[in-house]
């Protein structure tokens, strides 16, 4: 098959799809001139991340197309059930990010309770003046052990979440749309492996008992001044799903009035260009969507993302 990855892939990917006996073109090719690309080189099955749309227009567009693949979980990019409808294969990798997502939301908070995020910015600016001051500034840092973590979504990202937070000493609850607890397995690095229970709260739980709420839902305006209202004083938010499933406006608002003590935003409702209020926030620890970028899980996307091209061939 005619494979073209607009977005990249890594190169585990690229010997996967070239063992499969498949044509792969690396070429990045702009939005506007994606139909014509297509069409041009016959193109069946064209593999994605979150820079490149395919809506129903392109769909229409493109006759030799069979297949969509997105490298990663989200497919809001894609019109999924307008692609089924048409008869062609829509797939994803949801598996192969959840450590890299669980990964950096844990780094998040960690420098979040220490300062970190704020650390780095001021000291190439002021450490070799006011060392003190900001010594002073930064020694009321918080310790992770023994506080609550609540997760909205318990999926695979959520669920590798737990992993780490137990390791740190926190306490898990969850809410997610079953309303079971869950037996999470944790595998040490010895090949041992420890079994522990998360009970499932409920979302209004989650706002009365936690510390700090993470999101991992594929979207909606989950999070505003109502759901914040109901929050611990100086809970931490921290939002690595999708931008705007916790509200800018009202994050912005509470961290201003303290209700909210900090935040971690690895999403953003206006990307590639977030709100300045955001970025210039000394309380948001900040990164720029790339909570699966790591090279193990971009290995991981590129092999699976040719398994599902096998199968489809």
């Amino acid at each position: 098959m005619k494979v073209l990855a607009n977005d990249g892939i890594s190169p585990s990917g690229v010997a996967a799809i070239a063992a499969g006996g498949h044509e792969l073109i690396t070429t990045k090719v702009a939005q506007e001139q994606l139909v014509n690309y297509i069409n041009e080189h016959n193109v069946e099955v064209v593999l994605v991340r979150s820079a490149t749309t395919v809506r129903k227009d392109l769909i229409d567009a493109c006759p030799s197309l069979k297949g969509i693949g997105r490298g990663g979980v989200g497919m809001d990019n894609i019109d999924v059930d307008y692609a089924r409808e048409k008869g062609l294969t829509v797939f994803n990798t949801p598996a192969a990010s959840s450590d890299s997502v669980a990964e950096l939301v844990m780094g998040h908070m960690r420098g979040l309770v220490r300062f970190l995020h704020d650390s780095n910015r001021e000291m190439p600016l002021d450490g070799d003046t006011k060392f003190g001051v900001l010594k002073k500034a930064y020694a009321k840092g918080l310790e992770l052990r023994g506080r609550t973590l609540g997760i909205v979504g318990f999926g695979r990202i959520g669920q590798a979440l737990a992993k780490l937070a137990v390791g740190a000493g926190m306490n898990v609850i969850f809410s997610d749309i079953h309303d079971k607890d869950m037996d999470v397995e944790l595998s040490l690095f010895d090949g041992q492996k420890v079994k522990f229970t998360c009970k499932n709260v409920g979302f209004k739980e989650i706002l009365k008992q936690s510390d700090f709420i993470s999101v991992h839902v594929p979207g909606g305006d989950l999070i505003g001044s109502d759901e914040i209202a109901k929050m611990k004083d100086g809970v931490f938010l921290l939002n690595a799903a999708r931008g705007g499933v916790i509200n800018e406006q009202a994050l912005l608002d509470a961290l201003e009035s303290n209700k909210v003590a900090g935040a971690a935003l690895d999403v953003f409702t206006k990307e590639p260009t977030p709100a300045i209020k955001l970025l210039m926030n000394g309380k948001i620890s900040l990164t720029p969507h790339i909570g699966a970028a790591t090279l193990e899980a971009q290995d991981r996307i590129g092999t699976e993302l040719a398994a599902h091209i096998n199968a489809l061939a």
